[in-house]
C-alpha cells in the first residue's frame, strides 16, 4: 500500500474520531472519575479492533448479511448505553479536591469500554463501508492485511483523542464538583440520545 492511501484514510478516520459521540462520554466520564482513563479507552480500542478484524477476515460481509444479527446487535447495544447513561444522568459524579472516590475497578472500566464500542452497530458498519475503500487489489500486501493495517490507524486516531478528551476532562472538571455534575449529566443525555436514536432506526 502506498502512503497516500494510509494518508488519505488517516483523514477520514480522525474525522470520525473527533465526532462526539458514545465513545467520548465514556472517556469524560472516567476522566472525572479519576485514574480510571487508561483502562477505559483501552476497552473502547479493544471492540474496534474486534471490529477491524471480523472485517479484515471477510465475516463482516457474511453477518451484514443477515439482517437479525445486526438487529440484535443494535438493541443490545442501544439497550446497554440507555443504561449507562441513564445511570450517569441519576448518579452523576461528584469529585472532591484532593479526594479519591471509589471508582471500581479498572477491569470494569475496560470491559464497560470495550461494550460501549463492540455493541456499537454503527462502529461495524463503518469498517465494513470504509476499510475496502482504502484497499488496492493491486498492492503487494493482501487484502486482510490491508484492512488490518487500515484499522490499526484508526485504533491509534481512537486511542489518542479518547486519551486527550478523558485526561483533559479530568484536569479541567476533577476540582469543579459543579461542572463535573453538569458535564457527566450531558454525557449521560448523550449516551440516552443515542440508544434513542438506534432503536427508532431498527423500528421505525
Amino acid at each position: 500500500m502506498s502512503l497516500s492511501m494510509f494518508a488519505a484514510f488517516w483523514a477520514v478516520s480522525v474525522l470520525f474520531v473527533i465526532t462526539p459521540g458514545a465513545d467520548w462520554a465514556y472517556a469524560i466520564s472516567a476522566g472525572i472519575r479519576g485514574r480510571r482513563v487508561l483502562p477505559a479507552v483501552a476497552g473502547m480500542l479493544s471492540g474496534h479492533l474486534v471490529a477491524t478484524l471480523i472485517v479484515a477476515a471477510g465475516v463482516g460481509s457474511v453477518i451484514a448479511g443477515v439482517p437479525g444479527v445486526l438487529s440484535a446487535l443494535t438493541v443490545t447495544g442501544a439497550g446497554y448505553l440507555l443504561w449507562l447513561g441513564v445511570g450517569m444522568i441519576r448518579q452523576p459524579p461528584a469529585p472532591l479536591a484532593g479526594q479519591e472516590e471509589d471508582a471500581g475497578s479498572p477491569m470494569k472500566w475496560a470491559l464497560k469500554g470495550f461494550c460501549i464500542s463492540g455493541l456499537n452497530p454503527k462502529v461495524f458498519l463503518l469498517f465494513l463501508a470504509l476499510l475496502p475503500q482504502f484497499t488496492d487489489v493491486h498492492a503487494n500486501w493482501p487484502l486482510p492485511l490491508q484492512m488490518t493495517a487500515l484499522g490499526l490507524v484508526h485504533v491509534f486516531s481512537c486511542g489518542v483523542v479518547y486519551l486527550l478528551v478523558g485526561y483533559g476532562s479530568g484536569t479541567l472538571l476533577r476540582t469543579r464538583p459543579r461542572a463535573a455534575q453538569n458535564v457527566s449529566r450531558i454525557s449521560g443525555g448523550l449516551m440516552v440520545i443515542i440508544a434513542v436514536l438506534l432503536l427508532a432506526e431498527q423500528f421505525f
